[in-house]
């Protein structure tokens, strides 16, 4: 599993900021619709939305890591 963080914080340095801005605007969407299913009617899966929030947090550390220069 540590493979896989590693791999996806190497394919977020590897993007560009419109595009990091981009699957960050897709990423805080699913969210919303993911936790509006979730207060209607219970998903299947709810860890998917652990997961999608991390996701966005793993783009907003990459754009502040790249805002201050590191």
């Amino acid at each position: 599993m540590a493979n896989k963080k590693k791999t996806n914080q190497e394919d977020l340095r590897s993007l560009d900021e419109k595009v990091l801005a981009e699957r960050l605007a897709e990423l805080k969407m699913q969210l919303k619709k993911l936790e509006f299913n979730h207060a209607v009617n219970p998903i299947e899966n709810p860890l998917v939305i652990r997961a999608t929030r991390r996701n966005i947090a793993r783009i907003n550390t990459e754009q502040r890591r790249r805002t201050l220069g590191f």
